[in-house]
């Protein structure tokens, strides 16, 4: 990190077919090897899967699986005198949005459907209505946060 200059981030391109920045954020969240055309058409893929099995609009769907995600305050480890503490911490904006992917991202994988378009639908309807291994690890880390609330006082 450098001392004076402000790292600026990069601007990402909305993605071609929704015309949203967020599903750009996760075909790139998806990409591995550089194989993004492969990453677009499985997510595209579970968005068609989402609109034959949910009968609902997939970007809105996937945008409210999005935000039933994020978390609000995660705990970070802060060490005091000779002793580790778990100390809570508001989490800021664009951290939500990428735990939220990577929550999402890595539930989907561990499905027991077949493909990973057919996973990531079933993940997002899960998300969106509140169930689903993503929502509660959420769950878990909101959970986690309100039992230490007691070593609140060592934020930093």
């Amino acid at each position: 990190m450098p001392r004076k200059a402000v790292i600026l981030k990069r601007q990402i391109l909305p993605d071609p077919k929704y015309k949203s920045e967020l599903v750009a954020k996760f075909i790139n969240r998806i990409m591995q090897r550089g194989k993004k055309n492969l990453a677009q058409s499985i997510l595209y893929d579970a968005f068609d899967i989402i609109h034959e099995k949910a009968k609902e609009d997939p970007l809105s769907l996937f945008q409210k699986a999005i935000e039933n995600v994020k978390p609000v305050v995660e705990v970070r480890s802060r060490r005091v005198g000779g002793s580790t503490y778990q100390v809570p911490t508001e989490v800021r904006y664009l951290r939500r949005t990428t735990l939220s992917l990577r929550w999402i991202l890595t539930s989907a994988k561990q499905r027991g459907e077949k493909g990973m378009a057919a996973k990531l639908a079933g993940e997002l309807i899960d998300a969106s209505k509140g169930r689903g291994a993503a929502f509660k690890k959420k769950e878990d880390t909101h959970r986690m946060a309100e039992a230490n609330k007691a070593f609140a006082h060592y934020r930093w």
